[in-house]
């Protein structure tokens, strides 16, 4: 957790003087070609404004991303007197982990899984209808101090702050691509031609210098958001036995998790592909189970193979509760 807390503060630092390197390199390179004379000064970014921004950045999105995260997948907190039940484990199981009663919301889908979001003291714990339905009550139970594990261990918070830089990375590359884009288009209506020679050069500079600093922005992203979602995703991956274990611990009983992480692996084909297309994203990694176990090939899903799952297998995971069964933690 120590170090992957470093990673996630280290590398927008890096991307940012990533970009700092590249300026006063190939953009320094490019403003003497353009203006036809030697250009002396350099870029500069003072740390104590980066160490400000990067900082700050990493806080709000800290405060505010699992807001955001319960409003992608359309999570509704309930009241104890929706699901009286469902809270009062929840209560019994945070007041056992000693940890602030996070609150409950639930997602109406039929893609049974759950999830953790937020802080130690903002915290909130997420099923779905789908989940609910599936298992019993042991085993929501186990589910559930899953969930307040990893509230508990604090790996919540940082999954949220650990996608800040994939996001921003994302959209930069995202944008770069688009300007590519519409330079070709409007190069390929015309847009390029020019009647004087001096106006031709000036409008070969120009298209020189934009397609230069867009692949450059769209190499430098896609670099930085490959090496943050590896790391979220190698983070999210490892977290899960933690979970497992301190669930195991707090209900007595490894093979309620086991057999709710089993139903949940069997019973993923079946769900409706417009329910996996909605709930493939950014949040995948947060669930209790993956959803690459799927059995569905639609082009639509984003391809994952590149990258290690969000999770370990579920068999292995299994095996390990099992391991914990019989060794009567």
């Amino acid at each position: 957790m120590a170090l992957a807390l470093v990673l996630v503060v280290v590398l927008p630092f890096a991307f940012v003087y990533t970009f700092l390197f590249l300026a006063n390199t190939l953009g320094i390179a490019l403003l003497e070609w353009a203006n036809e004379r030697p250009y002396t000064g350099e870029f500069y970014v003072d740390p104590l404004f980066l160490t400000v921004v990067v900082l700050g950045g990493l806080a709000v999105q800290y405060r505010y991303g699992p807001r955001a995260v319960l409003d992608s997948v359309g999570a509704r907190r309930i009241g104890p007197e929706e699901y009286p039940d469902l809270h009062a484990t929840v209560d019994r199981l945070a007041r056992q982990a000693d940890v602030p009663v996070p609150e409950v919301a639930v997602v109406d889908t039929e893609l049974p899984n759950a999830f953790a979001v937020g802080t130690l003291g903002s915290g909130s714990v997420v099923v779905t209808t789908g989940l609910l339905d599936l298992l019993d009550e042991d085993e929501r139970e186990a589910v559930l101090a899953h969930e307040v594990a990893h509230l508990a261990n604090r790996d919540a918070g940082l999954m949220t702050v650990a996608w800040l830089l994939p996001t921003i990375t994302y959209y930069l590359a995202v944008a770069a691509a688009w300007v590519l884009y519409g330079l070709v288009r409007t190069l390929g209506m015309g847009g390029g031609r020019s009647r004087t020679s001096g106006d031709g050069r000036g409008l070969a500079v120009a298209v020189v210098v934009v397609v230069v600093s867009a692949l450059a922005t769209l190499a430098v992203s896609a670099m930085f958001w490959a090496a943050s979602v590896l790391l979220y995703r190698v983070l999210a991956r490892y977290r899960e036995y933690a979970a497992d274990r301190a669930a195991a611990a707090m209900t007595g009983s490894p093979a309620a998790l086991a057999s709710a992480l089993s139903k949940v692996d069997e019973t993923m084909p079946s769900v409706p592909d417009a329910d996996l297309r909605e709930y493939d994203g950014g949040t995948e990694a947060l669930y209790l189970a993956p959803l690459e176990s799927r059995d569905f090939g639609s082009a639509e899903l984003v391809s994952t193979d590149i990258f290690p799952d969000t999770h370990p297998p579920t068999e292995e995971r299994v095996a390990r509760l099992r391991d914990l069964e019989r060794e009567g933690v």
